[in-house]
This record gives structure tokens, C-alpha cells and sequence, in this order.
């Protein structure tokens, strides 16, 4: 039922499918089992600035890990500290966190050792997100690889209120929109009738916001808790999860058009992938870990993806984007990155720790896509060496970016 052609692009479900199954998911999943990929800094302790519920999701598979698992990093450790009372209190609650859901903060002492170097720009004027202060004590560096996205257990009311928020708050819809809310499943059907009032931006702002909800709603289904013993846990596909949210009798028609809204969030960040090839390009740019020849390496698969994204013969046409009137478009511009930020906001409502993590992630890695869409003047005027004062990244900007992408 997901297949043909996709609204508002000269695009279908068949060709993204071939591209991405066999030419670019391959290469994209090495890059980001790298170092430089694979940790991500975040601040997981901020208030929710919107309501004061602070209530977080007591399933043991929300929470995150207290304290590192191997070793104690050298600052806080002295020779008789494992025999202290302390340690004995440390390790008592590392047994009792260390359960498979958990967010797992441990790094290794290289790595600790490369975080240290990684630099940090700030572009935040031209952002689309609300990005963590990556200096205030409460961020941490969180390894992905040892935190897959996957179901946690979390939903029900405090979930179905996220998204509502989201949706009713935050997303350009039209007026005459009928949806039935129900908090019953953390999960909320939309029904949308008529959008020829609508413009093609707002009505791609929406269909961005459904993608997203769609793909991690896939991400939930395909990582599914199957079995829960003493003995062992086992995750893997929830088909019948996965029909309550995308089976057009279900859903009522509605499940095809957000698998549909997934691929085209997939090609707005593919569109990016392929317009900020010139900042990556730079001989002065490095994925600096630490290891020289290795980050040579990396830095060539990066370019090797960021060329494959290019070469695709069906991309979206961003041009339709704000191209009116010009202080209208303006206007329309600044309105879509507020709402943006906006969202990236609410992820700090999020009461399930690990889904908070991934929320933010896809949040930013999605900002930062609509933040090059918008630069793209700025962009084509980097210099082949020196600094890029237009347009920047960050670090974390560029990791959210890619594996955002990857998730998709």
C-alpha cells in the first residue's frame, strides 16, 4: 500500500527504496559505528519548560545508568576508593541499573581522552533547535551504539501528551482538521480532509513532524521487548505493534500516508546530505578522534556518502520553499524555525529517559538539515581553506545529523 509516487515531490517510494536498501544505508552504517559518529553529548536532566509535571517513567527499560560501569574516571578515583563506602554504595546501584534498557553513560578512557579535544562552534542565531549548553555540568557523553533506540514501555498518557502537544501546538494544519484524541495508547490518530488551504510549506512542516513520528514508531515496533524473563530478555519485531500503527483499516486510511511522510522526511535530509558536501569537502575539515589514519579513512566514507547523496537522480526541489514574496517568505522562514525550535524544546518533557535521548538526537539531526536547506547561499560561498565564518556546524550538529539520517 506504500508505493508510487509521493505528494509534492517528483519522487516514489521504489526508487528511494533501491538507493538507499542497496547504495547508501551500507556505507552510512560503518560511519557511524566510528567514535566520532558514535558519541553524543546531552543534557538529559533539564526541566520541562512547558508544564510542571516532572513525572518520569519508573519502568526499569527508561531509566539511565547512574554511574559508569567499569571504572571510575581517574579525577574521582584514588587508590583506596573501591574499598570506601562509597564505592561499595556506587557499585550496589551499578548492579541494580545495569539493566538492558538503561541509558549506559561508561566510556573508555581514550575516548574520555578525545572528547576532551573536540571543538565546539556555535552558530546558535541560525538554528533550528534549542541545543544543549554542552558545558553544563549535568551533559554527558552518551555512547549510541551501547543505547539502540528501541521500546522502552513508555506510553499511555505522558506520551500521548507529547505528541498532542506537538501536533496541535507546533504544527501548521489546517483548520478543519478532525481528530479524535484519545490518551488511551500514547498514540493519537490524525485526520486530515483538506489541505488545499494549506501552503506548501506549512504543509511540509507537517508532513516533517509525521515522518518523524512515524519512524520512531517503526523504531519501537522493530526493537520490541518479546520476552521478559529472569533468565533473559529477547527484543525483536512486534508485527501486530506495528499494525496498530500503520494498517490502513486500523488506522483508517491514515497509516499508509505516514509511512508515506517517513520517506519524505527521508529525502529532506537527503537533499541536505547533498547540499553541505562544499563545508565537508575543506582539506581543513577533520572527524577528529585522535587516531590520524583512521580519521583519513573516515573522513573518505563520509565523502563517499556525501557524493552518493548527490548523485541521486530524484531529489527534492527546496526552491519551492519560501519562494514568494520576499518579506512574506521572510516571515514564513522565521515563523517555521520557531515552531521548529519549539518542538525541540518539548523534548525535555519526554519522561523516558532513553526516548528523550533519541528525541533529542532526531530533533537536532533534523534542525540541522532544515538549518543547511536554509543556508544554502552560505554555504556555496565557503572558502577551500580557512575558516567558514557563514556557515558553521558543530560537532554535535553533525552527529545528530548523520544519525538522524541513519534512522530513517
Amino acid at each position: 500500500q506504500v508505493t508510487g509516487h509521493l505528494d509534492d515531490c517528483t519522487c516514489d517510494v521504489e526508487t528511494i527504496d533501491a538507493f538507499n536498501n542497496y547504495k547508501l544505508f551500507p556505507r552510512l552504517n560503518e560511519l557511524l559505528e566510528n567514535d566520532y559518529f558514535r558519541y553524543y553529548k546531552v543534557n538529559l536532566k533539564k526541566p520541562c519548560p512547558f508544564w510542571d509535571d516532572n513525572s518520569h517513567c519508573g519502568i526499569r527499560d527508561c531509566a539511565v545508568k547512574p554511574c559508569p560501569s567499569d571504572e571510575v574516571p581517574d579525577g574521582i578515583r584514588s587508590g583506596s576508593y573501591k574499598y570506601s563506602e562509597e564505592a561499595s554504595n556506587l557499585a550496589e546501584e551499578c548492579e541494580e541499573a545495569k539493566r538492558l534498557g538503561a541509558v549506559d553513560g561508561s566510556l573508555s578512557k581514550e575516548t574520555q581522552q578525545a572528547v576532551l579535544q573536540w571543538t565546539r562552534h556555535d552558530d546558535s542565531s541560525d538554528s533550528f533547535c534549542e541545543a544543549d549548553d554542552i558545558y553544563s555540568p549535568d551533559a554527558e557523553y552518551v555512547d549510541l551504539l551501547l543505547n539502540p533506540e528501541r521500546y522502552t514501555g513508555y506510553k499511555g498518557p505522558d506520551a500521548w501528551k507529547i505528541w498532542n502537544s506537538i501536533y496541535e501546538e507546533n504544527c501548521f494544519k489546517p483548520q478543519n482538521v478532525k481528530r479524535p484524541l484519545t490518551s488511551g495508547r500514547g498514540e493519537s490518530f490524525i485526520y486530515l480532509t483538506k489541505w488545499f488551504s494549506v501552503c506548501v510549506e506549512k504543509r511540509a512542516f507537517y508532513k516533517l513532524i509525521s515522518g518523524l513520528h512515524a519512524s520512531i514508531n517503526i523504531h519501537l515496533s522493530a526493537r520490541y521487548l518479546l520476552q521478559d524473563t529472569w533468565s533473559e530478555k529477547k527484543w525483536g519485531p512486534n508485527v501486530t505493534e506495528f499494525q496498530q500503527r500503520f494498517d490502513e483499516v486500523i488506522t483508517r486510511g491514515e497509516g499508509p500516508r505516514r509511512l508515506k511522510n517517513l520517506y519524505f522526511l527521508y529525502l529532506i535530509e537527503l537533499r541536505a546530505l547533498s547540499k553541505v558536501l562544499p563545508f565537508f569537502e575543506r582539506p581543513g575539515f577533520q572527524l577528529y578522534t585522535g587516531n590520524k589514519s583512521h580519521d583519513a579513512e573516515m573522513k573518505n566514507l563520509l565523502l563517499e556518502i556525501l557524493h552518493l547523496a548527490k548523485s541521486f537522480p530524484l531529489h527534492f526541489d527546496e526552491n519551492s520553499f519560501f519562494a514568494g514574496n520576499k518579506k512574506e517568505a521572510a516571515k514564513l522562514k522565521e515563523e517555521f524555525r520557531l515552531h521548529f525550535k519549539n518542538i525541540s524544546k518539548i523534548m525535555d518533557c519526554v519522561g523516558c529517559f532513553k526516548c528523550r535521548l533519541w528525541g533529542k538526537l532526531q530533533t537536532q539531526g533534523l534542525g540541522t538539515a532544515l538549518k543547511i536547506l536554509f543556508s544554502e547561499n552560505l554555504i556555496e560561498k565557503i572558502p577551500e581553506s580557512g575558516p567558514s565564518y557563514g556557515f558553521q556546524l558543530t560537532r554535535q550538529e553533525i552527529v545528530a545529523l548523520f544519525n538522524a539520517f541513519g534512522r530513517l
